[in-house]
């Protein structure tokens, strides 16, 4: 298998909504792109440093994006599309790629530019990376992604540069002091209101609210501080290279606190070799456990919000089991 398939998050991919609304502003890392016949083999041709363009061929599996493999006498480089979504998407994917390549930690795909479309939609060229044959060693992988939460950390507090987008969802990332703020703001109560204007779900939102005010028993004796978290890190967005090497993709970064990464384990089959090894660099703090569902919560509203009904009931049985346990 070949790299870095955009896909949807989610273990069972049936559908989804065209939610991406945010406007996030650019950062001036990635430069857009000129409107030209073809930008991407302009860029491929000059900045590319190729002289010819050998071969392209589509890389299945996405369900938002369109993934192909370009072949030059220069190397190969993976390219995703987009023919009506505007650059603002692929440039946050970009800066989160950037973020996790810098930490030097974990085998990531290294972006190289982002651009429009002349006929409308994007692009983002970034390293062709060739897949192995499985997903990698666990424990190296815990290792690995603890290393990049101990490396990238932020000093303007949580959240991200950028907007982006979990799946097809927006995610915002304003820039918070506090970490239950956000979380409690920008995360789980971003996801409800959704779920209130599309469905009209006001049970879940109500209570979902409560929960949102009382999250505090949650984090004492813990000290959060913002690092760099993937923010999707669900089996389809792991892999390893052709060394065995782990691969991560597709991320939906933001800086938060480090236990937030395990939010989609429920779709990730993390085992206790990933747990042991990770808590050996990043030490694991007390109350871990009660949170872990929490963070779970998240992506089971955006589940919810994304694919429907199929998700509520575990979404709604997180609330009612902390609403019991925090007496709220």
């Amino acid at each position: 298998m070949v790299a870095h398939v955009g896909i949807l998050s989610s273990c069972l991919p049936s559908g989804f909504l065209q939610l991406f609304q945010s406007k996030p502003k650019l950062h001036r890392t990635f430069a857009m792109a000129a409107k030209n016949d073809d930008p991407i083999r302009d860029w491929m041709l000059t900045e590319g440093k190729a002289t010819q363009i050998t071969r392209i061929s589509p890389v299945g599996g996405g369900c938002i994006n369109f993934a192909n493999k370009y072949e030059t006498d220069a190397g190969p480089f993976f390219v995703k599309t987009n023919r009506s979504i505007g650059p603002s998407m692929f440039e946050g994917e970009a800066l989160g790629l950037g973020a996790m390549y810098e930490t030097k930690s974990i085998r990531i795909p290294k972006p190289f530019k982002v651009g429009p479309l002349p006929l409308g939609g994007s692009y983002v060229i970034m390293e062709f990376i060739e897949f192995g044959s499985s997903r990698g060693d666990q424990s190296v992988l815990g290792k690995k992604l603890a290393e990049m939460h101990k490396a990238g950390k932020s000093t303007k507090g949580y959240g991200f540069d950028v907007n982006n987008t979990i799946g097809s969802t927006p995610q915002i990332n304003t820039w918070t002091a506090d970490w239950i703020e956000f979380y409690a703001e920008h995360r789980l109560g971003y996801q409800l209101k959704l779920a209130r204007e599309q469905y009209n779900d006001s049970t879940i939102y109500e209570k979902g609210q409560r929960l949102m005010k009382n999250l505090g028993p949650l984090f004492e004796n813990v000290v959060v501080e913002p690092c760099l978290l993937h923010g999707d890190l669900w089996s389809g967005n792991i892999s390893s290279d052709k060394n065995g090497e782990p691969v991560i993709l597709d991320p939906a970064c933001y800086y938060g606190h480090n236990e937030a990464d395990f939010g989609m384990s429920w779709c990730a089959g993390f085992g206790g070799s990933f747990y042991n090894s990770y808590f050996e660099v990043m030490p694991k703090q007390p109350g871990f456990e009660k949170r872990r569902d929490l963070y779970m919560l998240y992506h089971y509203l955006n589940h919810y919000n994304l694919f429907g009904s199929g998700y509520r009931s575990s979404a709604m049985s997180i609330i009612d089991d902390y609403l019991r346990m925090l007496k709220a």
